[in-house]
């Protein structure tokens, strides 16, 4: 027995132990690109689009021309490749005009709700006692909140802009990720690392913003990916009801609440802005999921 098992190559065994994890990595990374890689193609093109002339004036109106069909339709023509609003404006350039607004409220939605959120969490994990006991009721008293009624407060009182939408999602996005950022503030607190830096005479704001900050960025890049398809579904919640992007801006929630009078003998005026808001919120989901996983020893493992 013993010979058989001294005769097992040592190079062998090792690539037996590390070949799978390397190769998972390999395909972890693999996965967040093409993941990321539609919605850096997607931002290019409503950045890139309006400047080419080829697209028409969103907000150009031709009553001679309402509610035309797709090109792919009876009666449509590739002037408006995916027909014509109630106004006669081409839905084709208004999905990329407010494909712009509805990501920048996106990604800056998610960075109003996830920098507070973390700082925080954050507090809350690494100077546990009685800051902990607060932050944490804090949270579970947010959470309990239903986000339609923060919405309607705010709105109620401060009208309905920008900046007060962005408010309304810093309100309602901070709790989740201050949960998040709490449990794995917690467990770095007690790593040995921590400890090491504790006994050594390092301060508690050097550890944590040099130490334990550094090591929370994975989850809060996470964390920040999935909060840009909450903003995007909270905005065009909030447009669909009257209360988000108000004309002349546009947004994919205000197309699809200015096509739901028209949505049965004119279904495309609704259909393309909420499809495009699910493609959209599919991949930054799954984007999220993949940045979670490969940030996250665990779920990599299994």
């Amino acid at each position: 027995m013993t010979d058989v098992i001294a005769t097992v190559p040592a190079d062998s065994a090792a690539a037996t132990v590390t070949g799978p994890p390397r190769k998972r990595r390999r395909t972890n990374r693999t996965s967040v690109f093409w993941l990321s890689l539609p919605l850096v193609l997607l931002a290019l093109a409503v950045i890139i689009l309006p400047m080419t002339g080829w697209l028409h004036d969103p907000n150009k109106q031709d009553l001679g021309n309402t509610l035309a069909p797709p090109a792919f339709l009876d009666g449509g023509s590739w002037s408006h490749p995916l027909g014509t609003g109630r106004l006669g404006q081409d839905i084709l350039a208004q999905l990329v005009a407010g494909g712009r607004l509805t990501l920048f409220i996106g990604f800056v939605g998610a960075l109003v709700a996830i920098g507070p959120g973390t700082l925080i969490g954050v507090t809350a994990g690494y100077c546990r006692g009685w800051v902990d006991v607060v932050i944490s009721r804090l949270i579970d008293a947010q959470l309990a909140l239903p986000f339609i009624l923060i919405a309607l407060a705010v709105i109620a009182n401060r009208g309905s802009s920008l900046p007060v939408l962005f408010l309304v999602l810093a309100l309602t996005g901070w709790a989740p990720c201050a949960r998040v950022t709490r449990s794995v503030a917690m467990s770095l607190r007690e790593r040995q690392f921590v400890m090491g830096l504790r006994a050594a005479g390092a301060s508690e704001m050097r550890i944590v913003f040099r130490h334990v900050v550094p090591n929370l960025m994975g989850t809060v890049v996470a964390l920040g990916s999935l909060q840009v398809g909450t903003a995007i579904l909270v905005e065009s919640a909030l447009s669909f009801l009257g209360m988000g992007i108000l004309p002349p801006d546009i947004s994919w929630g205000a197309m699809l609440s200015s096509g739901q009078d028209v949505l049965s003998n004119a279904w495309w005026v609704a259909a393309f802005p909420g499809l495009a808001i699910t493609a959209v919120v599919l991949m930054v989901n799954l984007l999220g999921d993949a940045l979670l996983t490969h940030n996250d020893p665990r779920k990599r493992r299994r």
